[in-house]
């Protein structure tokens, strides 16, 4: 899951209730596919696991774009971006969120994971120009970072079940990205779908001879219905079908408003994993989990903070 696809910045136009009801259905969607993971992981290796998300995925995009004018033309004239793009925006991010969530729940690991606009904010101060950190902008990342700490902060006491290197694994999966965002201004032009059937494409690519060699995949035991129900659901229902939702907000209703998306992951997962895997969520999980968004609302100036 990524809400991070890049995608060039727009000014948000007015969202309808129907846009408003496909956004709910995303946030759903991308919540949900921490639920899937956490199954399937127990099951599945993660580099295995990410070569069937994205592999499939990318099946997926081909049949349904495939046949578009140009499509193929512009894969091939960006491929090395691309191949770039598929690594830090798929394969680090995905096998990091899968690692960590050998050890934690679908809905911890979705709050850290909206982290990744905080990340986006500080590493664009620092390798772009053209985006440059404003006072909403430093409050919401103090907040969200925040939020972070109380999230890791008792693991690193070593008062919390849940091991250090987990959470920090999702968090350098937001990192990545973060990297991922800005690196994306170079695809302004190029249709998301071009760019986003590229990307899982890549990974595909680079997570084949990774999950070969580390996994051997052939050697591990077919998994129980269920999981493979859930490695399907994570491929094709939370990975290329999020993707055209996520393109169908952003004609519609712009790159802003589509990453209000951010904040509707947690809660999502977090219900999920409540409900069918028995998670619970502490109240200092829960207190991380409101600054965090109070950060993402400040970052995205829907707080309209104003300085006299």
């Amino acid at each position: 899951m990524s809400a991070s696809s890049p995608v060039p910045r727009a000014d948000a136009p007015s969202m309808t209730a129907a846009t408003w009801a496909i956004l709910l259905l995303l946030g759903l969607i991308w919540g949900a596919s921490f639920f899937f993971a956490r199954i399937a992981v127990q099951h599945v290796p993660p580099m295995t696991l990410v070569l069937i998300r994205v592999s499939l995925a990318a099946v997926a995009l081909h049949l349904a774009f495939g046949r578009q004018p140009g499509f193929y033309a512009a894969l091939v004239g960006r491929w090395r971006e691309l191949l770039v793009l598929g690594l830090i925006n798929n394969a680090i991010p995905f096998t990091l969120i899968f690692l960590g969530q050998t050890e934690i729940g679908a809905g911890l690991a979705s709050i850290l994971n909206a982290t990744t606009p905080l990340w986006t904010v500080i590493i664009a101060q620092v390798l772009t120009t053209d985006e440059k950190i404003s006072s909403a902008k430093l409050i919401g990342c103090a907040l969200g970072l925040a939020g972070m700490v109380l999230l890791i902060g008792p693991a690193a006491l070593g008062i919390a079940d849940a091991p250090l290197w987990a959470k920090l694994a999702v968090v350098g999966a937001a990192v990545s990205y973060g990297f991922a965002a800005a690196f994306g201004k170079r695809f302004k032009g190029l249709s998301p779908r071009v760019t986003a059937t590229g990307q899982l494409t890549a990974s595909s690519l680079i997570m084949l001879p990774l999950a070969l060699v580390v996994d051997q995949p052939w050697t591990l035991p077919v998994p129980p219905l269920d999981v493979i129900a859930a490695i399907l659901a994570l491929a094709l229902l939370s990975t290329a079908f999020a993707y055209v939702l996520y393109f169908r907000i952003l004609s519609v209703a712009g790159a802003t408003s589509a990453s209000l998306v951010t904040l509707l992951v947690p809660p999502s997962a977090i219900l999920l994993g409540i409900v069918f895997l028995g998670e619970t969520l502490s109240l200092t999980e829960a207190l991380g989990l409101g600054l965090i968004a109070l950060g993402l609302l400040s970052l995205d100036n829907r707080l309209a903070i104003k300085w006299k």
